[in-house]
């Protein structure tokens, strides 16, 4: 059928006199003049809604809703928004990976041709999320932490290798080039595309990581999805999200001296949670956003998951032209890029007043001090001055209070770890003496590590040094210092001045302890190359902070142990021990299990806390350390000048370098990868494997009926499958900020749970076991891993008389027998409940689901046959997840809440939406007390627009995509 806006079809010409089409935005301005006063992001949306108008998915009502966009208009619309391509890194790539593969043996066992199943945009893999830092400290850290990684991860390797032959659109950016959102900024990102007949739009891009965001620094629309929503936008689906908020958030002035980008950012993520943006798009504006250069505004780009934000989106403007010359782009893709943006009228940062926003937040960048933000969230802003004193009152604060319920009287006590000799192991020699002017000593992860002994030493006692490897361990002790994560790696300005730091550090005799495990883990090649160019990378090398992977590291919870030693003296006496890193994310026991207090800091601050070695110094006014003649130096003077980094930046940004260095992943990935050999065939053929495992979400899968779901009481196979919880038990009772690092953990898996046990029985070595993130590829592990984070608090579990309540992912399971009330894990109660054909809830404070988008957290609570969470509040992508995964979620009204109802656990629960689950309708929860009372509450069903019914009701969106594609 003809386009309803045919007319809106106009030519642009570039500098060079090419000429390309485009749907013009300022022709559609003539009928709807609304559009000149919309922010820049929203109208890059309508530009998709208006090409993308086939009268079907996309309808003209649609791109009249989208052009007359009100700044504090009702949000009852959808949009569907077509993208231009995905994004995926390993984590959530493989499983992603294995629901497409299903979907062709489902192809295949009913006759159709597998090919059906086919990504119909571009979809890149950028292997990102598996190396772990077992190996640091030296020069060969790198390469025998790359060769650990393909030894753990050869089937998952070998399944991407399918991948790559299976489908026409699937790429892979092998191990070792980089974070995937640095390498989307870099490489990936194009700036326009083209469709064969010559039509070019905007990049725009979903990806299957909530930092996807980072790429709004550049002017693309996109953000993170859960790996459900990813494979729908993969496979034709428009990405349908309700019409947002848009707030403006205008800068002005300029960053003072000695304050980094890092320090604005979390400035900002703590103003922006204030002011509670969830799911809104915020749009940054004003002459402050002008003088930002581009890393800086993906600095800030990157953590819109921290202050909750669907994006932080910067407009194009010559400092993106700047960087995309700099990253190697060719000119011709420049000259489109620009007179596209030009024509359509989306060039230039706006002024104050030019657009018509939801509402406006200012800040002057003058105002903005050097800050770190901890211990457990990311939005717990600390100027750098208060965190000593910040960390010791929140020591012995309740845990409600974000602080860790321990007797200030042990605050200063120390416990003596010491060497008491060397287990033999030929693949280690002995680590090194670490006397005064001797190398530093070298860690690693394996064998031939000292045997610490942990003495209790009283806290007024003097420590005496048994001997010279004796180290005495505290509270707020630094033992993580990690320059890691896509926010900073990719800003050469942080880097730099961590260099610079570095150097002036080694220069004043400066060293860091050797029991810190230090690393530095770039986002990509390219920083490597200017950190060596300038000469900076061998004072890093000599403070412990030497390169040990390319990717997402210690920020994921890929850290890798710390001694077993060290491990123990820690829990033997509940120690609230340290680590400062550069990333995005400080959650509880995401880092590592062991250290509670987690800090997120700049690049160079991350360097000073490695040396100073605790976070009990107040590094504004005390010395960093002793250097030179036991003399003591401060952070003054070691803090490099914004000139010296100025006239370092040119090594950064040589567009040759990045060309030359993209080049090999096509070229030469690497021997390693290169040695890795996939099967062929476009069906795949399921191995016997711990790491990859045909999932099971289309097992009862059939073209002609909808899926019902156990534990409700409708009929199945009907368009009105009733949707109501019957009789259901409550699985656990959550309190604020669970994350889905909670709910899903990505790090070590412990022997002891259910995920530890069941690898065992089936022949994996606890040195084998990998991470959870890395194993996502397999349902048995990943559904024994839902709830099962060390930290998580299940607030079912009684306190012990100190008020403290156990951790770990355990619950009370009820019934009516003789042992009811009795403990058990998460997971082995669930799978109880289901034998006994009992549906489950889970209720919840604020912001449920915050953090990563794991789409694991949904899947494995569906796996769990929990049918519905009732929270105080979601994050945007887990609610959508769990409706993509056809679990119902509800929000309290107003100021109820499960414990204002008294809820104890051991209610009978009943939920009963909306006959016609009309999105954000009203539902009814019953709760049926133990003494057979009932009470009934009215709460706000959270499937949020007409195509999450559809979804639900086919059982989620795998199921719903499934059909079209095999029905075509």
């Amino acid at each position: 059928m003809p386009h309803a806006f045919a007319s809106t079809l106009k030519n642009f010409k570039t500098a060079s006199g090419k000429t390309g089409k485009f749907y013009s935005l300022p022709a559609l301005a003539k009928q709807f003049p609304n559009i000149n006063r919309l922010p820049v992001s929203m109208r890059i949306v309508l530009e998709s809604v208006l090409r993308n108008c086939d009268g079907k998915k996309v309808t003209a009502e649609h791109v009249a809703e989208v052009a007359n966009w009100s700044p504090t208009g009702h949000r009852t619309n959808e949009i569907p928004f077509v993208v231009s391509r995905v994004v995926l890194q390993d984590f959530t790539g493989v499983p992603l990976l294995a629901d497409l593969a299903a979907m062709r043996s489902v192809a295949v066992k009913l006759g159709k041709d597998p090919k059906r199943i086919e990504p119909l945009v571009p979809v890149d893999l950028v292997v990102d999320h598996s190396v772990m830092v077992d190996h640091y400290g030296k020069k060969n850290s790198l390469d025998l932490n790359m060769k650990l990684e393909f030894q753990r991860n050869r089937e998952r390797y070998e399944f991407m290798k399918w991948g790559m032959q299976a489908f026409d659109t699937f790429r892979v950016v092998p191990p070792g080039f980089g974070i995937v959102h640095q390498v989307n900024l870099e490489y990936l990102a194009r700036g326009v595309h083209k469709t064969a007949k010559d039509v070019y739009y905007p990049d725009t891009l979903v990806g299957t990581d909530s930092h996807t965001t980072m790429i709004n620094g550049i002017g693309v629309v996109a953000w993170g999805c859960g790996g459900i929503e990813a494979e729908a936008a993969m496979l034709g689906q428009p990405v349908y999200f309700l019409t947002p908020d848009v707030v403006g958030f205008e800068l002005t002035g300029r960053l003072r001296e000695g304050v980094t980008a890092t320090d604005l950012v979390l400035t900002v993520t703590e103003i922006l949670r204030r002011h509670k943006v969830v799911g809104k798009f915020v749009e940054f504006y004003g002459e402050g956003t002008r003088t930002l250069a581009l890393p800086d505004r993906a600095t800030i780009a990157n953590m819109a998951p921290e202050y909750g934000a669907t994006m932080g989106f910067f407009p194009v403007d010559e400092k993106t032209m700047d960087y995309f010359a700099g990253t190697g782009r060719t000119k011709p893709e420049m000259e489109a890029f620009e007179a596209y943006f030009k024509a359509q009228g989306l060039f230039g940062v706006p002024a104050a007043g030019e657009i018509d926003y939801s509402q406006v937040v200012k800040l002057d960048l003058g105002n903005v001090t050097p800050s770190l933000a901890g211990p457990k969230r990311p939005q717990d802003r600390i100027e750098l001055g208060k965190v000593a004193s910040q960390f010791e009152s929140l020591f012995s604060k309740p845990n409600a209070e974000n602080g860790f319920n321990q007797s200030a009287a042990v605050f200063h006590t120390r416990h003596l770890a010491r060497a008491s000799g060397v287990q033999p192991d030929a693949k280690v020699p002995t680590a090194p003496d670490t006397a005064p002017g001797s190398p530093r000593q070298v860690v690693e992860m394996g064998g031939g590590k000292p045997t610490l002994a942990a003495g209790h030493v009283p806290p007024t006692a003097a420590v005496a040094a048994s001997s010279k490897s004796d180290v005495t361990i505290g509270n707020g002790d630094v033992l993580i210092a990690a320059i890691t994560s896509c926010t900073n790696t990719s800003n050469p300005s942080v880097l730099l001045a961590a260099g610079l730091l570095a150097k002036k550090a080694v220069e004043a005799g400066l060293k860091v302890k050797p029991h810190i495990k230090t690393s530095l883990a770039p986002g990509s090649r390219i920083v490597t190359e200017y950190l060596t160019e300038t000469g900076l990378l061998p004072y890093l090398e000599k403070l412990g902070f030497a390169v040990a992977g390319y990717g997402c590291t210690t920020c994921i919870g890929n850290a890798g142990d710390l001694t077993p030693e060290l491990n123990e003296v820690i829990t033997k006496n509940d120690l609230i021990c340290a680590a400062v890193l550069s990333g995005n994310r400080n959650f509880e026991a995401r880092i590592h299990p062991n250290l509670k207090a987690n800090f997120l800091a700049s690049p160079p601050l991350v360097v000073a806390y490695a040396i100073a070695g605790t976070v009990n110094r107040d590094l504004m006014t005390e010395p960093v350390g002793k250097g030179k003649g036991g003399k003591d130096v401060y952070l003054g003077d070691i803090w490099p000048t914004s000139d010296e980094i100025y006239k370092l930046l040119k090594y950064a940004m040589k567009g040759k370098a990045f060309r030359e260095n993209y080049a090999k992943v096509k070229t030469e990935p690497g021997l390693l990868w290169d040695k890795i050999k996939g099967v062929a065939g476009q069906a795949y053929v399921w191995p016997t494997s711990t790491y990859i495992a045909e999932p099971p979400f289309f097992a009862d899968f059939a073209m002609d009926s909808i899926a019902g779901r156990a534990g409700s009481t409708g009929a199945k196979g009907t368009k009105g499958t009733e949707s109501s919880v019957q009789g259901a038990r409550i699985m656990a009772l959550f309190g604020d900020s669970i994350t889905t690092d909670h709910i899903s953990p990505a790090g070590s898996i412990k022997e002891s749970s259910p995920a530890g046990q069941w690898l065992l029985a089936h022949g994996v070595q606890k040195a084998d076991f990998n991470s959870y993130g890395a194993r996502r590829g397999n349902h048995d592990v990943m559904m024994r891993g839902t709830f099962a984070n060390v930290r998580i608090k299940n607030l079912m579990i009684p306190a012990d008389a100190a008020g403290s309540r156990e951790e770990g992912g355990v619950t009370i399971y009820q019934h009516d027998g003789p042992d009811q009330g009795h403990k058990m894990f998460i997971y082995d109660a669930a799978m109880q409940y289901q034998a006994d054909g009992v549906p489950t809830v889970i209720f919840a404070g604020e912001e449920y689901g915050t953090g990563s988008s794991r789409d694991w957290a949904a899947k494995g609570t569906q796996l769990l046959g929990i049918k519905a969470v009732v929270a105080k509040s979601f994050e945007r992508i887990h609610r959508s997840n769990l409706v993509g995964m056809g679990v119902l979620p509800l929000q309290f009204k107003g100021t109820d809440s499960w414990q204002s109802l008294g809820l104890k656990g051991n209610e009978r629960i009943d939920v009963i939406p909306d006959a016609n689950l009309t999105p954000q309708s009203d539902a009814t929860l019953r709760i049926t007390r133990a003494d057979g009372s009932t009470q009934e509450v009215t709460l706000t069903l959270r499937v949020d627009t007409p195509i999450e019914v559809d979804y639900y009701r086919a059982g989620g969106i795998l199921p719903f995509v499934l059909r079209q594609l095999l029905a075509g």
